[in-house]
């Protein structure tokens, strides 16, 4: 059913391609598209160019949106000013909600991908209810958002989320931000590549060694993924490993923020299965006084892969602060 009032526009610009949705008064997808993600020289009014395509060719099958939302990758500063994104190419204090604003020919609000993420799974997901909420999104890299008191918390500038750049290890692998063991580093799909290669290189896991052909180089998180969920005693103890690495970082998160629920959500996370009784085991044992707190409930997210792209459709009711009225 189309919206009483035109639909709402999402846009997901995620590292590989661009997830467009439409959704109605009740926040359901009513139209779906998805562009490649623009690389290279020149990536930015490629990457706009995209985002373009996927609202006119909603707007040509469901009708005039009345409002377009779009979540990127990176540091956004309030305004829409893109400070930086490690993972696209030649961003440095892009106004990116003004170029889309003018594009399109009308207000686009442009905010965190991941932010968009928390805001979709507590109006509409597996955050549900709750006035706490900590969103994590564990895909190449990790990101997030924050719910506090009924309320997106997005900090003095608009940064706060940057979950995966928390410091985990200072004499850990050098990650794409420029710094040494943020927490991503081990827990998102990018670090459980990196901590199979390290066993690889020792002789170990030998089944994830043969699916690249020996080459421990091309080891990736969905083929640890694969080889885990068919009983692999190898591979399932580096899972137990990384699960312990994303307990590490959900524990600091916890002792900072005090959240009724924490959401894992993403690529991998969303694929964890039996890995997330590990994940909460190692939490209850690290985290401080557990049997003396209200531990908060650690649960996957609800609405995979269009989270994001839901979450900046509701991007305009949100971007006025605000807030869940609490009973």
């Amino acid at each position: 059913m189309a919206s009483r009032g035109g639909p709402r526009i999402g846009v997901d610009v995620g590292g590989t391609k661009c997830l467009a949705v439409a959704i109605d008064d009740d926040c359901q997808v009513i139209y779906e598209c998805r562009r490649p993600t623009p690389r290279g020289d020149g990536s930015i009014g490629a990457l706009v160019a995209a985002v373009i395509e996927a609202v006119i060719e909603i707007e040509l099958s469901v009708g005039p949106s009345i409002s377009t939302g779009v979540g990127v990758p990176g540091l956004v500063a309030d305004g829409g000013v893109l400070r930086a994104a490690p993972n696209l190419d030649g961003v440095a204090d892009v106004k990116i909600g003004d170029q889309l604003s003018r594009a399109v020919g009308r207000p686009v609000v442009v905010d965190n991908d991941a932010t968009c993420g928390a805001l979709a799974e507590w109006r509409v997901g597996a955050g549900q209810g709750f006035t706490d909420v900590a969103f994590i999104s564990l895909g190449t890299g990790i990101g997030g958002g924050l719910v506090s008191r009924g309320a997106m918390h997005r900090g003095n500038h608009g940064y706060a989320g940057e979950f995966g750049h928390m410091m985990v290890d200072p004499m850990g692998p050098r990650c794409p931000c420029g710094q040494r063991g943020c927490w991503e580093r081990y827990a998102s799909g990018s670090g459980l590549a990196y901590l199979a290669q390290q066993r690889a290189r020792q002789g170990r896991l030998g089944r994830v060694v043969e699916l690249v052909n020996g080459d421990v180089e091309l080891i990736r998180s969905e083929h640890v993924l694969d080889i885990s969920r068919v009983g692999d005693a190898e591979t399932q103890d580096l899972m137990r490993e990384f699960a312990t690495w994303i307990a590490i970082g959900l524990v600091n998160l916890a002792h900072v923020v005090d959240p009724e629920v924490m959401v894992l959500g993403g690529g991998v996370g969303s694929s964890l299965g039996d890995s997330l009784e590990a994940v909460r085991s190692a939490f209850f044992e690290l985290i401080y006084q557990p049997q003396q707190r209200q531990l908060p409930t650690i649960v996957l997210a609800e609405l995979g892969e269009q989270a994001g792209a839901i979450g900046a459709a509701l991007l305009s009711e949100s971007s006025g602060d605000f807030a869940l009225e609490v009973e």
